[in-house]
C-alpha cells in the first residue's frame, strides 16, 4: 500500500498536458516490419532490452508523483477525469543511452486498495515487476505517434512511435506507455545488420 506522503515530490519532466489535444491511440501501426515487431512483441520489453544491450541495461528516474492524470490517461483506467493516480516517468538505458521513455500510472484508488509498493520499484524497470507476476493481466497494445512536447526536453522528436497496454490485478489497473527513441532503432539496425 502506498499512501501520497511516501513520495518526494519532484520537479515534472515534460509539459502539462491540458489544452493539448490527445494522441491517436490504435491497435494498429502503419510502420515497417521491424517497428511493428517492437511495437506488438508481447513479451517484457524490459527483457527484450537486457538481451539487445548484452546485460548493459539500466533504469534512470526522471518523475515519480502524485499527480492529476491525462485525460486519456482516465478514459483507459476507467476513473473520472482529473483523477489523482501515481505517475512515475523513466527512461530505460542501453549502454548508458536513453532508448525509450516510459510513463506509468495508476489511479489513487487502484493503489490504495492494493498492496502494491510501487515506490520500493526504485531504479527498477516496473514492466519486469508487472511480467513477474502472474496475477497481472495485459490488455490489448495500443500505438500512437508521441506528442513531442509529452517528452522530456533531451528526448523530444516529432513523429515517435509509442505503444500502451494496461495491467490488471483485481482493483489495480497500471497503464504503462513506452516511447521509442532513435538510439534503440539504431542498436537495432546494427544487431540486424550484424547477424
Amino acid at each position: 500500500m502506498i499512501s501520497s506522503a511516501s513520495f518526494r515530490p519532484t520537479r515534472s519532466t515534460t509539459v502539462p498536458h491540458s489544452g493539448y489535444p490527445s494522441p491517436d491511440w490504435q491497435c494498429l501501426a502503419d510502420a515497417e516490419p521491424l517497428v511493428r515487431d517492437w511495437l506488438f512483441d508481447p513479451g517484457s520489453l524490459t527483457r527484450r532490452l537486457v538481451q539487445l544491450s548484452d546485460d548493459h541495461f539500466g533504469v534512470t528516474v526522471l518523475l515519480q508523483d502524485w499527480q492529476p492524470l491525462r485525460d486519456e490517461e482516465c478514459l483507459a483506467l476507467g476513473v473520472p477525469p482529473a483523477s489523482q493516480g501515481w505517475v512515475r516517468e523513466v527512461c530505460l538505458l542501453g549502454h548508458g543511452q536513453p532508448w525509450v521513455f516510459a510513463r506509468s500510472v495508476a489511479a489513487r484508488s487502484g493503489l490504495q486498495a492494493s498492496d502494491l509498493d510501487l515506490q520500493a520499484l526504485g531504479n527498477r524497470s516496473l514492466g519486469e515487476l508487472l511480467f513477474c507476476d502472474p496475477a497481472f493481466v495485459r490488455g490489448p497494445i495500443q500505438t500512437c505517434r508521441y506528442p513531442a512536447r509529452w517528452l522530456p526536453a533531451q528526448q523530444a522528436g516529432e513523429g515517435l512511435w509509442a505503444r500502451r497496454s494496461r495491467f490488471d490485478r483485481g482493483p489495480l489497473a497500471v497503464l504503462v506507455a513506452e516511447v521509442f527513441l532513435p538510439p534503440l532503432w539504431q542498436a537495432v539496425r546494427t544487431q540486424v545488420e550484424s547477424r
